[in-house]
This record gives C-alpha cells, structure tokens and sequence, in this order.
C-alpha cells in the first residue's frame, strides 16, 4: 500500500496532518538540500514528538515521495496549450522552474515513478498533448525524451548553482582563475576545436540554453511525428 492509499490517523491533541509534514520538510530542503531533511528535523520543526509523524508516514523515502508531489502542483497551472509542442514546451520550463525554486528536486527526478496525484497528472497532460498524433510507442518514446533532456539540463543548471556557492566563484571570477591555465593548454595546438569554442563561441544564459536545446529536442519529435505510419 502507498502512502497516498494510506489514510492519515486520527485526530490528537496538537492536530497534525501529512500536508503540515510534508510542508515543513519542503521548507527544510529548501533551506539546506535533502541532507536537512529526516523525520526528527520535521518533528522538532513541528513541535512534536518523532513518534508523531510514523502514524502518517513511516520512511524517509514516503516523505521524500510526498515532497516531491507536493512541488509537482506547480507544474500544473492554469489551463493546457492546445498545440502539442506548446504543452510540452510550457511544462519542461514550469519543470525548470520549480526545480530552481526547490534545488533539491533535481536529486529525485528521474529515479523511481512517482506516483502521487500530481505528478500522475503532470504524466497525464504530457500524454494527453500528443494522444493520437501517433502510435502509443511513439508517443511514449517522445515524452521520455523531453523528460530525460529536461531532467539532465536541469541537474547541470542545479549542480553549476550549486558549485558556485560551495566555491563562491561566480563565473567571471572562475574564468579569472582557471583562464590562465586553460589559454596555455589551448595555445599547446592539441585542442583545436575546444580553442574556437572557447574563443569564438556565443555567450548565453541558463535559460537560452535550455530553451534552444528543448526545441531541437521538440524539433526531433516533430520530425518523428510527421513521418507516415511503418
């Protein structure tokens, strides 16, 4: 049985509820990551006991699970586009989003299914976006592509933030002390390729970035969709 077919127990002094749980340890992660997070943490955060919280949950991994639901409802806002590619567009940046709202979802995307409501119908509007414009395989492939481009870009953008403050190099500080380095490997010839990216390539933000790779992605699935049936 799931955690979300699991009711909640009775009420007892002190009311306390899965949606007070699980709000408490969102805002824990997104204070210190996932390592701030653990049942004991959530209770104090609430005032009670840890013993509290096993009526409503009973591991880490539940309240992980819960969590990671919860942060799904702001993926689903207002009403879907109609045109295929917009609906996916519009819910990768809404992924996006909510991730570097809550940097700790980036280390659960992608692992086992998420099952809860939300993310079920996150699941589902992606689905639903592309029912009939293909076979349910095609359809099924295009969608895990979009989910496994949008969860890599969304880990790289996370784990750059992340390294920034660890170092507390922003960029432009990073290329004044490692550019040194870099130019006399470079000037050795060996590394033609990386020399013109490095001096000739354009400078964008996170957001272009992942915003052009999301259409060529979305380009390649507009590509399979358009071919006649095998």
């Amino acid at each position: 049985m799931t955690v979300w077919d699991r009711p909640d127990p009775p009420a007892r002094p002190a009311p306390l509820d899965r949606e007070r749980i699980v709000a408490a340890a969102v805002a824990l992660a997104d204070e210190g990551g996932l390592e701030a997070v653990s049942l004991r943490k959530v209770a104090a955060r609430l005032g009670v006991g840890p013993m509290r919280l096993y009526g409503h949950i009973a591991t880490k991994e539940e309240l992980f699970d819960l969590m990671v639901d919860e942060v799904h409802a702001e993926i689903l806002t207002g009403e879907p586009p109609g045109d295929w590619r917009e609906a996916l567009r519009v819910r990768a940046h809404r992924t996006r989003q909510t991730a570097l709202r809550h940097e700790w979802l980036a280390d659960l995307l992608g692992g086992r299914p998420s099952l809860g409501p939300h993310a079920l119908a996150v699941t589902e509007a992606a689905l639903a976006a592309l029912d009939g414009l293909a076979d349910l395989g095609t359809v099924l492939r295009a969608v895990e592509m979009v989910n496994a481009y949008t969860i890599g870009a969304i880990r790289r953008e996370v784990a750059d933030r992340r390294a920034e403050r660890a170092t507390g190099l922003s960029e432009r500080d990073w290329q004044r002390a490692f550019g040194p380095h870099l130019r006399r490997m470079l000037a050795t010839g060996r590394f033609p390729a990386l020399a013109k990216a490095v001096y000739e390539g354009p400078d964008v933000d996170a957001e272009t970035t992942f915003s052009t790779g999301l259409d060529w992605v979305l380009d390649a699935v507009a590509a399979r969709l358009a071919r006649p049936p095998a």
